[in-house]
């Protein structure tokens, strides 16, 4: 394992420790490494809304966190500038939904990522993609 990687592992590991909406959610690390991530949760039924099929802020909830484990892979600390979501399938009940974020462009202020949520037959459920600024803080002092 590169020493990027060994960052962004340990970056993701401490933000999970505080990210009580990610916990909830039952998001599990799957990968990490330099700009990227990649992480499963299953849908429940508190998670769906009024038609039975997953609620639109559950599904962005589960891509954002993909996002902001990829963005702050370096260590410091980035934040969302602006995101774009488009939903072609439902989730429903016990779908085990996976979210692939991928750097697509970056410079020293700014990434691109786009993040593939499917469900467990390869269906692409959510089509994510995210705009982050980083700022000059270190998220370990």
């Amino acid at each position: 394992m590169t020493d990027k990687n060994m960052l962004a592992q340990k970056v993701v590991d401490r933000m999970m420790e505080v990210d009580y909406f990610s916990q909830w959610m039952g998001v599990q690390i799957l990968a990490t490494g330099e700009g990227y991530s990649k992480i499963q949760m299953t849908l429940r039924k508190e998670m769906l809304n009024g038609f039975g099929i997953a609620h639109g802020g559950i599904t962005f909830a589960f891509a954002d966190s993909a996002f902001a484990f990829a963005c702050n892979s370096d260590g410091k600390i980035t934040v969302a500038l602006d995101v774009s979501i488009s939903f072609p399938k439902s989730g429903k009940e016990g779908d085990v939904l996976t979210a692939e974020a991928k750097q697509i462009n970056k410079t020293t202020r700014t990434g691109l990522y786009l993040i593939e949520v499917k469900n467990q037959h390869g269906d692409l459920v959510a089509l994510f993609k995210g705009t982050c600024f980083k700022t000059e803080k270190n998220l370990f002092v």
